[in-house]
């Protein structure tokens, strides 16, 4: 028999516990361990409550065992007391407040939750991310607590949520399953933040009413942001690495959470603050109707790099013209009088002229010529990545052309491990150094080599590593590789908080010679 069919009582009007709970309104049902969830009215004390009903055949030896390990942990939850969860009021089994002939192996009463459902909260569209932000936090602080009381609240499922009329969202149906663990609950709390961001459920065993979380064809979750542009960057790379179970920067913890969403739901204050703000009025009287022009850093240091570039450009061109003119009135036999031998230079001087300015430098010693790549594409294992369609300026050949990272408040690894490009080449290349061209001073990077250009990071072979100081920085692999996969991975980015980026300009690949 179904676990919808068991308990015959189990519909509006009708009544369970020894007939003390009168059945109002479904609201869910958690598949996985038989939970319905349901609001009822106490007709002893004269009040609503909230039952979580678990349904199944107490014949089962094995449906009771697991039916009462649920009671046993909803019973130390009745201990527990915080805002963000509804507070267990009795836990009733088979031949304590149930009798066999309701079909159910246990019923946990808590107090009910005023508000709205979750699923209704996102049904429409999802929700403002630092208003997300928010709603989570209330709720990690709730987590936090419980686990360092060695509680597992078992909030993995979105209809045992309710966000209550002040906006925090609250554990409304407490039971968690048998095998519930301290890491199910901050898996949860990330699949939550998912949904109010996106309106998908990322985990197993979700309501039918809710889309499931999109996931590439390697099986990896899509980032909200992908699916989402106005998303931030850290709320995205927060869901996304608090519920995925693999890969390096993998958020375990609740306090984890608690860190990262403080920092972004004060920048989303600040960012609604802002935009409260009167437009802006110059000295002169001007109105800017849109925004008035900014000081862009990004573009600063592009223009910095470019004219840098002009300017050595300019200054070797100069040279360049100097020593020919010398040469040629040296060479004027009207004017420079007769051969003295003794005084001219040797025949090797006189040959070496300066290259032009505007010539690729001479390769490393010890290195080739340098190898162009056939590709270039942003690597980055836990999301889409950033400035994606801007790769390709990183080994076209002008510096002043730039890739850039995408502007964080935290510094990695806070919240993501890193992001880089990686270069495919036709054929395997005997690397022995990376020259790059930036201007992202205290960038930290490693040359990494792959097997594919979309590698998992733990599968990768760090070759070198180095720290961007002057315009150009030359990265010496610690012996020569050959790869036809070679990663340039930002481990540190450049700036101060709560600003942060890192841009390459140019990239060169050197084998060895």
């Amino acid at each position: 028999m179904s676990t919808s069919t068991r308990g015959g009582s189990l519909a509006p009007g009708g009544v369970v516990g020894d007939g003390r709970y009168r059945l109002l309104a479904q609201f869910g049902i958690d598949e996985r361990a038989g939970a319905h969830l349901w609001r009822a009215r106490d007709g002893q004390l004269r009040r609503d409550v909230a039952l979580t009903m678990l349904v199944g055949d107490p014949a089962d030896a094995e449906a009771a065992r697991l039916g009462r390990r649920t009671l046993e942990r909803a019973a130390h939850a009745a201990k527990f007391n915080h805002a963000g969860v509804a507070r267990v009021l009795d836990v009733l089994s088979l031949g304590n407040g149930i009798s066999s002939s309701e079909g159910l192996l246990g019923i946990v009463v808590a107090e009910w939750t005023k508000g709205t459902d979750l699923i209704d909260l996102v049904a429409e569209k999802p929700v403002d991310p630092g208003t997300a932000a928010r709603m989570v936090q209330a709720l990690a602080e709730a987590v936090e607590q419980a686990h360092q009381s060695g509680l597992v609240l078992g909030l993995d499922h979105p209809q045992r949520l309710r966000l209550t009329p002040d906006g925090r969202l609250r554990l409304a149906f407490p039971g968690p399953l048998p095998d519930a663990t301290l890491r199910d609950d901050v898996k949860a709390l990330g699949a939550i933040l998912y949904l109010l961001l996106t309106g998908r459920w990322a985990l197993q065993g979700g309501p039918p009413a809710l889309p499931a979380a999109p996931r590439s064809p390697a099986g990896r979750l899509v980032p909200p942001r992908s699916l989402e542009p106005r998303v931030p960057q850290e709320l995205s790379a927060l869901a996304v690495r608090t519920i995925e179970d693999g890969g390096q920067g993998g958020i375990r913890t609740s306090a984890a959470i608690l860190r990262v969403l403080d920092q972004a739901a004060e920048a989303a204050e600040r960012t609604q603050y802002i935009s409260k703000e009167p437009p802006p009025v110059d000295p002169d009287g001007t109105v800017w109707t849109t925004k008035r022009p900014v000081k862009d850093a990004a573009r600063r240091r592009k223009l910095a790099l470019g004219v840098t570039v002009l300017v050595i450009a300019a200054v070797g061109i100069l040279a360049w013209l100097g020593m020919m003119a010398i040469s040629f009135f040296q060479n004027d036999s009207e004017t420079s009088g007769p051969e003295v031998n003794l005084a001219d230079p040797p025949a090797s001087e006189q040959q070496q002229q300066p290259p032009p300015a505007n010539s690729a430098p001479p390769p490393a010693t010890g290195t080739g010529d340098p190898v162009a790549p056939a590709e270039i594409t942003v690597y980055n294992p836990e999301g889409e990545g950033d400035s994606v369609a801007d790769a390709d300026k990183a080994i076209d050949g002008d510096p002043a052309t730039v890739w850039s990272t995408d502007d964080y408040r935290q510094q990695f690894p806070t919240f993501k491990s890193g992001v880089g490009l990686v270069a495919t080449f036709d054929q395997p290349i005997d690397l022995a150094k990376v020259e790059i061209t930036a201007d992202s001073p205290g960038t930290k990077v490693e040359i990494r080599s792959a097997d594919s250009a979309n590698p998992d990071l733990d599968t990768t072979n760090v070759l070198g590593s180095g720290e961007l100081k002057d315009v150009k920085t030359e990265v010496s692999l610690r012996q020569p590789t050959s790869t036809e996969y070679v990663i340039v991975w930002i481990t540190y980015l450049s700036g101060e908080e709560p600003e942060f980026t890192s841009e390459f300009g140019e990239l060169t690949f050197l084998p060895a010679g």
